[in-house]
C-alpha cells in the first residue's frame, strides 16, 4: 500500500483527531514559528520609525558588545547557579515527594497533603512574590526565623544578595512541588503490582523497593524531564526574578532574562536585548541537543 494511501484511509479513521490538531497547528505557526523572522534585527541598528527593511544593517556588533560588555560574566554566572539551583532541589523534590505520596497507605491523608501541596500552584506569581516581601520583610516571619538561627540581626532579607538564591529557588519548590510530582505519581501508578509482591516476599523493606524498583520504572520519565530542564538552564523566568530583585542584589539576582528584559523594554535597546535573547536560546539548544545525546547512549530514553 503506498503512503499516500496509507494516509487518507489513517485521515479518514481519525479525521476527528486531524480537526483538533489544526488549531494547535495554527497557534505555533502564527505565536511560535511566524515571529522567528524578528530575529532578524540582532543583526540590524534597529529603528521602528524605519521597520526592518530600512534600518542599517551591523552585522555581529550587538553580539559583540554583549560578549565584551561589564555585565556578560555577571548575568551568565548567575543565570546558570540560579539554575542549578533548581535542578539540584527543584527538580529532585517533586520526585522525592512523589516517592513519599506513593508509599502512604491511608487514603485520606493523601488526599489531604496532595491538595495542601497542590494549592500552591494555582496562585497568582504576583501573590506569590507579595507574599516573600511580606514574610522576608523586616518583621517577616522567614526573617525572624533566620535570625533565630543564625544569631544575626538582619532587615528584609531581600536586600541581601546573599538570600537571593534560596528565597527564589526554595519559594518556587513551595510553589510547584505537588504539581510537579503529579506526572511521576502517574507513572507509579503503571508499575506492575507483582513485583512489589514479590519483594514482599523476599523481605525487601520500603527503601529498597523505592530504590530498585520504584525508581528504574520511573527513570524513562525522569530522564526525558531531566533532559527538559537541562534544555532550559540558560532560560530563566525573568517575571519573578523583577519582582524581586533590587539594585542591592543584581550582583546575584541580575540574570539573561531579566537583563534582557531592561535593556529591551526600559532602555529601547530592542536589537541588542534581541541578540542577547538569541544567544541565550542557541546555548539551550546546545545543552538540550547534547543530554539528549548523552541520553541515547546510556539508557534507552532519548526525544529523538
Amino acid at each position: 500500500m503506498r503512503t499516500g494511501q496509507i494516509i487518507k484511509k489513517d485521515f479518514r479513521k481519525n479525521w476527528f483527531a486531524y480537526v483538533l490538531a489544526v488549531p494547535v497547528i495554527v497557534w505555533f505557526v502564527v505565536f511560535c514559528y511566524g515571529p522567528m523572522w524578528g530575529l532578524l534585527i540582532a543583526f540590524k541598528d534597529f529603528k521602528p520609525l524605519l521597520g526592518f527593511a530600512n534600518s542599517d544593517w551591523v552585522g555581529l556588533k550587538h553580539f559583540v558588545d554583549f560578549f565584551q560588555g561589564p555585565y556578560f560574566w555577571r548575568v551568565v554566572k548567575n543565570t546558570l547557579l540560579l539554575n542549578v539551583w533548581g535542578l539540584a532541589f527543584g527538580f529532585t523534590a517533586p520526585i522525592i515527594l512523589a516517592l513519599m505520596l506513593n508509599e502512604i497507605r491511608d487514603g485520606k491523608f493523601k488526599k489531604v497533603v496532595q491538595t495542601v501541596t497542590y494549592m500552591p500552584h494555582f496562585i497568582s506569581l504576583v501573590v506569590v512574590c507579595g507574599m516573600i516581601h511580606i514574610f522576608t520583610a523586616d518583621e517577616g516571619v522567614i526573617t525572624q526565623l533566620v535570625q533565630l538561627i543564625t544569631g544575626k540581626e538582619y532587615t528584609s532579607l531581600l536586600g541581601y544578595s546573599s538570600f537571593f538564591r534560596p528565597i527564589y529557588t526554595f519559594s518556587d519548590i513551595w510553589q510547584t512541588i505537588g504539581w510537579s510530582s503529579i506526572i511521576y505519581l502517574a507513572a507509579m501508578s503503571s508499575i506492575d503490582s507483582t513485583l512489589y509482591e514479590a519483594a514482599d516476599i523476599d523481605g525487601i523493606g520500603r527503601l529498597k523497593k523505592m530504590w530498585h524498583i520504584t525508581l528504574p520504572q520511573i527513570s524513562p520519565v525522569i530522564i526525558i524531564l531531566f533532559i527538559f530542564a537541562v534544555g532550559g538552564i540558560m532560560a530563566s523566568s525573568y517575571e519573578k526574578i523583577i519582582l524581586l530583585y533590587n539594585p542591592l542584589t543584581y550582583d546575584r539576582a541580575d540574570v539573561i532574562a531579566s537583563y534582557v528584559y531592561r535593556r529591551g523594554l526600559r532602555e529601547a535597546s530592542l536589537s541588542y536585548s534581541t541578540a542577547v535573547g538569541l544567544v541565550s536560546s542557541l546555548v539551550n539548544f546546545a545543552l538540550l541537543w547534547v543530554t539528549n545525546r548523552i541520553a541515547s547512549r546510556k539508557s534507552d530514553v532519548s526525544l529523538w
